[in-house]
């Protein structure tokens, strides 16, 4: 019985997970010790709920020149770019995003800022990777 339930349950986590794609982001020059995951599944709305995670990312006021906080951008494929929210500091060493949107991402990429209100990236590029589908 205990088998039983142990792969029933290791089958609803491989169903749950197999609708999901993950992306690492590649090495930054502006914060190289960042690691940074995105991930995006869609929900039974149709919408996309995206998440990104990003551990030992420097403060954006240590960066060069100094920046007031992270944006995450997503690229769509007929809305353009948009921003998705700002990336928050759960601890020392994670910072989190986690918003849902209607578009298909189709690409994502993080700015340091000096506002996170910004309707179009103006700050430093700090990565960027795309989804594959």
């Amino acid at each position: 019985m205990k088998l039983l339930i142990n792969l029933l349950s290791l089958s609803v986590i491989l169903f749950l997970t197999s609708c999901a794609t993950t992306t690492k982001f590649p090495v930054s020059t502006v914060t190289p010790a960042a690691e940074i995951t995105a991930k995006k599944t869609q929900d039974k709305n149709n919408n996309y709920e995206i998440e990104v995670v990003a551990k030992n990312l420097a403060s954006p006021n240590r960066i060069d020149p100094s920046k007031k906080n992270y944006s995450v951008w997503i690229v769509t494929e007929n809305n353009g770019t948009k921003n998705a929210g700002q990336l928050i500091n759960k601890n020392a060493k994670t910072a989190t995003l986690k918003t849902s949107t209607p578009y298909n991402v189709k690409e994502i990429f993080i700015t340091a800022e000096d506002q996170g209100d910004y309707s179009y990236p103006v700050g430093i590029e700090i990565s960027r990777t795309a989804f594959k589908e």
